[in-house]
């Protein structure tokens, strides 16, 4: 086994918890602006005001019955009382729930269920819908609030402070007091290979083996008073939600945004520093520059640009840029490059990439075009990232090394294993999916890769079947597919989508039951399923399979196209095991074509 470990810099003791933070800027830093609320414009939110309204909050909870150790889920999209709400919830001693705002109702009474949550917060109206839909059947959901109301209603945050007006200081004091750093501080529900969501326990410890450890790292310098960064990806996104803390435990300014569409536009405003993303989103800023330019007949000038970018940015990992790359690039940055930061925010100066793997090429573009894009590697159950690449410590085509107190091997059969701080105790309430994913102390990504002599990981493939979106989402293929292929007409189904921007599928017609599709439908009795694949009958009939297997899961889990294939998959074929389990090895090479060809224009 081939093994890398950087040693811990920093300590965490037994009495932290991830509120500290909250206080100790109250305390050592009052007028500092730790957050900048969105509204009609951008306002300053102080350490005092924010800790102010945590504590509110946190009484708020303590008096409608939370206690110490207590679940309280939370559904919404990406916004300020996001992380109120979740640092109200650690300081009230209880236990944050994540659940994506995109979820169904299927989801969330799961997670609801199998957490045991006593209070649930919801984000909207349809939010609240799916609540009543799925309460009945979660007694022990006690209370339940809303954050976005009409203007004449009180919402969450001001419903819990008025709730807990009469308590006194001291009762939030207690419950922090209370916390030890090896108390769970979040359950973060991550797709398992059945389809059934598993919750990974975080302690308060892991949360700050995440935040001190990004803090001793190179890019510690980046999230210091002064800098800002505009979150947009979904706070229940453990990646988010990990260097959110981080960058508030250091002193920067965070915003908040979940309109995505108007992205530019939120970026203009608030002038970022840094951000932090997910691959889909440096793929679409390129794509649209690129599209747009062609559109104005300005193609020729943006390839040769980003060739230069390219180019560039390689030069750079060897004897450095020509005096003709130097002026090319020059010349450039006046005419694209320019306008591409503009479209940034105009002084973001770097950022960070994970979620999904990144391609070489993209990288070089960014760094090459002035924006350095650092990749990062980790799951749900490493508290996000366990590796990241860092400023002066970075190589395109790698997840960087090892967060300082982690370290990473390489199994016999090529599989990442990690440990360290970041890395979780267990599933909750789940002892077997424990003991297969964690083995003394290290835990099996379930990854394919290699690490070099510095330490630089690379990842080489994947042994889960879990797809990873290009935006980062975690999808499990089984109940989708066995969902589809409950349809009568359908033989076979693959979902694919593994660092694509969306899911999609592969589906075969049950070739018994083709004949009497055909019969009943009135078409040619001598026709194959080559022949009908673009049928409005058949297409209309497999449409509302996907349409129903689409149910089960949240709108960025949903199949968005599919492909008809002309023949079933088969044992003798090579795609089925003995006993019918898909080799999607097999289906991926055998079926490449059909594949690119969901993500083609």
């Amino acid at each position: 086994m081939r093994e890398f470990r950087v040693p811990a810099s920093f300590s965490v003791d037994d009495d932290d918890s991830a509120v500290d933070s909250v206080f100790a800027h109250e305390r050592s830093r009052p007028n500092a602006v730790v957050y900048r609320r969105q509204g009609r414009s951008w306002t300053d939110v102080t350490a005092a005001d924010f800790a102010a309204q945590v504590r509110a909050v946190a009484k708020g909870l303590i008096a409608s019955g939370v206690e110490q150790g207590d679940r309280v889920a939370l559904m919404s999209a990406t916004r300020f009382e996001w992380p109120l709400l979740d640092y109200a919830i650690w300081a009230a001693g209880a236990v944050t729930v994540p659940v994506y705002e995109t979820s169904s109702a299927g989801q969330v009474r799961w997670i609801l269920e199998n957490s045991g949550a006593r209070v649930a917060i919801v984000e909207t109206v349809a939010h609240s819908n799916i609540l009543a839909e799925v309460l009945p059947d979660l007694p022990h959901v006690e209370h339940t609030f809303q954050i976005e109301v009409s203007p004449e209603k009180q919402g969450a945050v001001e419903v819990l402070t008025e709730a807990g007006a009469d308590l006194g200081d001291d009762a939030v004091a207690a419950r922090v007091a209370a916390l030890k750093s090896s108390d769970p501080a979040t359950l973060v529900y991550t797709s398992g290979t059945t389809g059934r969501p598993k919750g990974c326990v975080l302690s308060h410890a892991n949360l700050l083996a995440e935040s001190r450890g990004i803090a001793a790292s190179a890019l510690g310098e980046m999230l210091t008073e002064g800098r800002t960064t505009l979150m947009f990806l979904p706070m229940a996104h453990v990646l988010a939600r990990a260097v959110s803390i981080a960058a508030f435990d250091r002193g920067a300014t965070l915003g908040h945004t979940a309109d995505i569409p108007r992205l530019v536009e939120s970026f203009g405003a608030f002038r970022p520093h840094f951000i932090l993303s997910v691959p889909r989103v440096f793929e679409k800023v390129y794509n649209t520059a690129r599209q747009k330019a062609h559109g104005d007949g300005k193609g020729k000038i943006f390839d040769a640009a980003a060739d230069t970018a390219v180019a560039y940015s390689r030069a750079l990992e060897k004897s450095g840029p020509s005096l003709v790359l130097r002026a090319k690039h020059a010349l450039f940055d006046r005419l694209v490059y320019g306008k591409l930061r503009a479209a940034l925010g105009g002084q973001c100066e770097l950022a960070i990439s994970g979620g999904a793997p990144l391609g070489e090429r993209l990288a070089h573009f960014y760094r090459g075009l002035g924006i350095t894009i650092y990749e990062g590697y980790g799951l749900t159950e490493t508290t996000a990232a366990a590796a990241v690449n860092t400023p002066g410590n970075q190589r395109i085509g790698t997840v960087g090394k090892p967060l300082p107190g982690n370290a990473v091997r390489i199994a016999d059969d090529g599989e990442i294993l990690l440990s360290g701080g970041v890395v979780f105790g267990g599933y909750w309430k789940n002892d077997d999916a424990t003991a297969e994913a964690l083995t003394d102390g290290w835990f099996h990504t379930g990854d394919l890769g290699t690490v070099d002599d510095d330490g630089y990981i690379a990842i080489t493939g994947r042994k889960k079947e879990i797809i990873v979106t290009a935006g980062g989402k975690n999808v499990a293929p089984a109940g989708l597919e066995d969902s589809l292929r409950a349809s009568p007409l359908i033989g076979q189904a693959m979902v694919v989508g593994d660092q694509r921007p969306f899911i999609g599928a592969l589906i075969t017609v049950d070739p018994e039951a083709f004949p009497g599709w055909k019969q009943r439908n009135g078409k040619d009795e001598s026709a194959t399923v080559a022949d009908l694949t673009t049928d409005p009958d058949l297409v209309a009939e497999i449409d509302a399979a996907v349409a129903e297997a689409n149910k089960t899961v949240s709108h960025a889990e949903a199949i968005k196209k599919y492909r008809v294939l002309a023949v079933d998959f088969t044992e003798e074929g090579g795609e089925l095991t003995p006993t019918m389990k898909l080799k999607r090895n097999v289906v991926a090479e055998s079926y490449a074509s059909d594949i690119e060809a969901l993500y083609s224009k």
